[in-house]
């Protein structure tokens, strides 16, 4: 594959952190295994075979663009572009349908439920690769554009207002969906006294370490890291469980201390240390945003009261009875 063919000649792996994030959807294998073929050496290559696998491997790997068939079992191309488009998360997501159905009648379709582009087969790999560039450039400038509102200047964390959209909406499809919620308040401990005895800036070097350390911790690329405010940090983790979100914790609150980072005014340790506050549930009618956050922070305060550098949780049900 030549620089001119390829989908990332103008420097979307560098600009992305990693290569693109493309999910072929298509019932048939066959189809599947020549579109690998096209993108494989450029993109990471995702695959499923129908409408609901595609919409899981969306929402747990948030793909950059989809290549989508029309004609599948149980739910077709066009239902999966109106759900992706009806998610507030997902529907910034650009889909090319690419389909053996040639009538204008089915592009138009196709262009009214959200596709960006509309491809027929048997399709010439070069256009195919041209369209794709095409799109994931234009999806990368608006994401860049969208996000210079939402970034915070000095650890480069998303701000407290994406996190607070982000929260609405998650919590939104998890009361809609049944499925659990997981949020995490983060606070570094003594961190006046970290001020106090170092200086500001040593401070400001201290929050953009700690930072880096919880978005490394983090391994999901659906899991938002935002700095909420000051020296607190807030972590969103949709469809987990409390099991699963209290690994999570632990693990964000050992890569802090792996920072081995000096504090000498800390009563709980001789480096920098954090605490935890979660509450994870699949929410129900009479909770809202605000009760989690209240319990979040509840349970923060608790983790703070029992010695600090360690997580509390509670569950959402048990929080709200």
């Amino acid at each position: 594959m030549t620089e001119r063919d390829s989908p990332d000649p103008q420097g979307l792996h560098q600009l992305l952190g990693r290569r693109p994030r493309l999910l072929l959807v298509d019932d048939q294998p066959i189809n599947i295994q020549v579109l690998h073929q096209v993108f494989a050496a450029d993109c990471q290559v995702l695959m499923a075979t129908g409408g609901a696998q595609a919409l899981q491997l969306c929402r747990e790997q948030l793909p950059d663009l989809l290549l989508l068939d029309v004609q599948m079992p149980e739910m077709d191309g066009y239902e999966l572009c109106q759900r992706l488009k009806a998610d507030e998360l997902l529907r910034d997501m650009p889909v090319i349908f690419v389909t053996a159905h040639q009538e204008a009648e089915a592009e138009t379709r196709g262009l009214a439920c959200g596709a960006v582009d509309f491809i027929t087969k048997p399709f010439n790999p070069a256009v195919v690769r041209a369209r794709v560039r095409t799109h994931l450039t234009l999806k990368l400038q608006s994401d860049l554009l969208r996000q210079l509102a939402f970034v915070d200047g000095l650890t480069g964390l998303h701000n407290r207002r994406f996190f607070d959209e982000r929260l609405e909406a998650e919590f939104q499809r998890a009361l809609r969906n049944a499925s659990s919620l997981a949020l995490l308040m983060i606070d570094v401990d003594f961190f006046k006294r970290y001020n106090d005895h170092y200086g500001h800036l040593a401070g400001d070097d201290a929050l953009r370490g700690v930072a880096v350390a919880l978005r490394g911790a983090l391994k999901r690329p659906g899991d938002l890291l935002c700095r909420y405010g000051g020296e607190e940090f807030a972590v969103l983790l949709p469809e987990t469980e409390m099991e699963g979100a209290l690994r999570v914790a632990e693990a964000l609150e050992v890569a802090v201390r792996g920072l081995r980072c000096p504090h000498a005014g800390s009563e709980v340790a001789e480096v920098v240390t954090i605490s935890l506050g979660l509450v994870c549930g699949v929410p129900g009618a009479r909770d809202s945003v605000a009760t989690m956050l209240q319990e979040a922070d509840r349970q923060l305060y608790q983790a703070k009261a029992q010695g600090r550098a360690r997580v509390s949780a509670s569950a959402l049900q048990a929080a709200i009875t």
